[in-house]
């Protein structure tokens, strides 16, 4: 958690450049989103809050967390198991391309941890961990303060060959 949140602070400050020299005269302007994410794959699903800051018209960074709220139950040779989505967060920077004036695409890379928990035969073990993360997506805007989302991301688990998909559909209101 602690490389989380050091590595949140370490993207915010290599941003920090770009609101300087941003072209345009608007303030940042803050925006926050609550969805569900499927985690595909492991057939789990999460709430989802994010907290971002448009540092200029096509930059941004955000932060997001998750709480899962739907596991997997399987079987494997016989024997009961569930894979249970505990928690996850991650910080990202966000290239952002406006089309029109309600729609907006865009990239999104940043680092993370996902906590899931796989019980089988009475033992529990600890999967997932941290990883590399990078997506796309994107939001159209209700009006002026609210829109919907929706997002893709891969997460690149470190030191493995694991990859995990999620799809985030989310309500979006800016600040």
């Amino acid at each position: 958690m602690r490389n989380i949140l050091l590595t949140a602070a370490a993207v915010s400050a290599l941003a920090a450049p770009a609101f300087a020299q941003s072209a345009t005269t608007e303030a940042p302007r803050g925006y926050g989103s609550l969805g569900y994410t499927y985690l595909d794959d492991a057939y789990t699903g999460a709430v989802t809050g994010r907290l971002g800051v448009n540092l200029n018209r096509y930059l941004a960074v955000e932060t997001e967390a998750s709480v899962g709220v739907r596991d997997h139950d399987y079987e494997l040779a016989g024997v009961d198991g569930t894979l249970k989505h505990e928690w996850d967060a991650a910080g990202y920077v966000v290239g952002k391309y406006p089309i029109g004036d309600r729609m907006e695409l865009f990239a999104r890379g940043g680092y993370g941890h996902t906590e899931l928990k796989q019980e089988i035969a009475g033992q529990t073990t600890d999967v997932g961990g941290d990883h590399w993360s990078y997506g796309a997506g994107a939001t159209y805007n209700l009006d002026g303060a609210n829109g919907v989302r929706a997002d893709w991301t891969r997460r690149d688990f470190d030191g493995d060959s694991n990859e995990l998909d999620s799809y985030t559909l989310s309500y979006v209101r800016r600040f």
